[in-house]
């Protein structure tokens, strides 16, 4: 979402290389340059102003430190005023047990399934989640709730004859009222195309009666400044305690983002960056602010590989690659392992310095090929690659969908690999190193 806003940064602070001092003058530009940057990011014009005036009245007249280029100074100067704009610490839920939060939002926001990723990520914190099906507008609703509660093994309460939607969440407290019963309650609540009279006074009724500790706005990301104008509107009606910001892997410029806290006073806690269970997780400002000026996210990225990676069976290649004994099996549990992380153009804008790399979606759509067709082979086809024939390869391209010629390339590059491996485990690095300049100069590389 931040690609366009962290590729003006970058521009705007090529001109400030070689000044000894930072003056009005010198930073008018480039600050002229950062107030554009975020404006056509879609920030509020009066959140953008202020912004740049802060970062003005501490960079004027400052020497530029030994040892440190201006541009780096500015560069700390605006992530700190990023992070204060996004909403300096990171928000935490309610300690109360239990906890009960109250999702609301417009209709299409991903309300609902907000409902779910937030129970599965408290599931994953210790709690005992409940979802309520408070949404009794939307043909389904009640239906996808109970979809997505049971692919997480969360405990569901619906009641499908009554219209009552304060009557539904009493009822669903009550029902949670006994010992070892849930100790996070999230009511998911009907949405509208728009905010209007019915729609607050439902949700109202229901907050008057379940007495929430969390009121969480799920707003999309994807709707710019809309969005934080139905953020103004809810919490002027509802007195929200945070938001959940959706949709920020799309192509929105992310004002929402930036805007959200300024204007409205109620800070981000959640973000969801995907359409997986596990697209989902805490708003921490200041990371956010390091991708956005393009210095990565090294810590989200080392989390997410602990959360994704399974330690025993990155054991289990480990071994099999210290004996040259890596095959086909492995790789494809290898693969799902890095599929597990995420998009690897969202994981490049984690890594320190490549968040202006671009890679589309190739090499995911390289991925799924490989893995279809190593998934059409057999067990044995897999552990003795060498047994594929003619008429296998064949049987494989028609089982994963794909032609004989990508089945050939896929085997031809796994062969190449495994000649890599023997070498590393002979000591002939040497002769390695020039096998993958080959490959290089031919430009490909193994798996894709």
């Amino acid at each position: 979402m931040f690609e366009a806003l962290t590729d003006k940064f970058s521009l705007a602070l090529r001109n400030l290389r070689g000044v000894a001092r930072l003056t009005e003058d010198n930073m008018a530009e480039t600050l002229e340059e950062v107030r554009t940057a975020l404006v056509d990011a879609d920030v509020n014009a009066g959140v953008a102003r202020e912004f740049v005036a802060r970062v003005r009245s501490q960079c004027a007249g400052q020497d530029v430190l030994k040892g440190v280029a201006p541009g780096q100074q500015v560069v700390k100067i605006i992530n700190d005023e990023l992070v204060r704009l996004l909403g300096e610490g990171t928000p935490s839920l309610s300690t109360a047990r239990p906890l009960k939060i109250l999702m609301v939002g417009l209709h299409g926001s991903g309300k609902t399934t907000s409902t779910a990723k937030l129970g599965r990520l408290l599931k994953k914190r210790g709690y005992r989640p409940l979802l309520v099906a408070c949404d009794v507008q939307r043909p389904a609703a009640i239906d996808q709730l109970e979809i997505l509660a049971r692919n997480e093994d969360l405990a569901f309460y619906a009641d499908r004859e009554s219209k009552d939607v304060p009557a539904i969440g009493t009822a669903a407290l009550r029902s949670a009222e006994k010992p070892n019963g849930p100790d996070a309650i999230l009511f998911d609540t009907a949405g509208r195309l728009q905010i209007d009279k019915d729609l607050i006074e439902e949700v109202k009724s229901l907050r008057a009666r379940i007495q929430p500790d969390e009121v969480l706005l799920v707003a999309d990301g994807a709707l710019g400044q809309e969005a934080v104008n139905v953020a103004k509107a809810f919490n002027e009606a509802l007195q929200l305690t945070g938001i959940i910001l959706t949709k920020l892997d799309g192509d929105a410029r992310g004002g929402a983002a930036l805007s959200i806290k300024s204007v409205t006073g109620v800070a981000i806690k959640f973000v969801g960056t995907g359409e997986k269970p596990e697209d989902f997780d805490t708003f921490h400002p200041d990371r956010l602010a390091s991708r956005i000026l393009g210095m990565g996210d090294v810590v989200s990225l080392v989390e997410k590989a602990q959360e994704s990676i399974d330690l025993k069976e990155a054991e289990k290649i480990e071994a099999a690659l210290k004996k040259a004994d890596f095959n086909l099996e492995d790789f494809l549990a290898q693969l799902q392992q890095i599929k597990r992380m995420g998009s690897m153009q969202n994981l490049l804008g984690m890594v320190p310095g490549m968040s202006g790399v671009k890679v589309g979606d190739l090499p995911e759509r390289q991925m799924k090929m490989t893995e279809a067709i190593i998934k059409s082979m057999t067990i044995q086809e897999r552990r003795k690659p060498d047994l594929i024939n003619g008429s296998r390869r064949q049987r494989i391209a028609m089982g994963a969908g794909v032609k004989i010629v990508d089945v050939n390339q896929i085997l031809k590059q796994f062969q190449q690999m495994q000649k890599m491996m023997k070498m590393m485990k002979g000591g002939n690095q040497a002769k390695m190193m020039r096998q993958m300049d080959a490959l290089q100069k031919q430009g490909r590389s193994p798996f894709g």
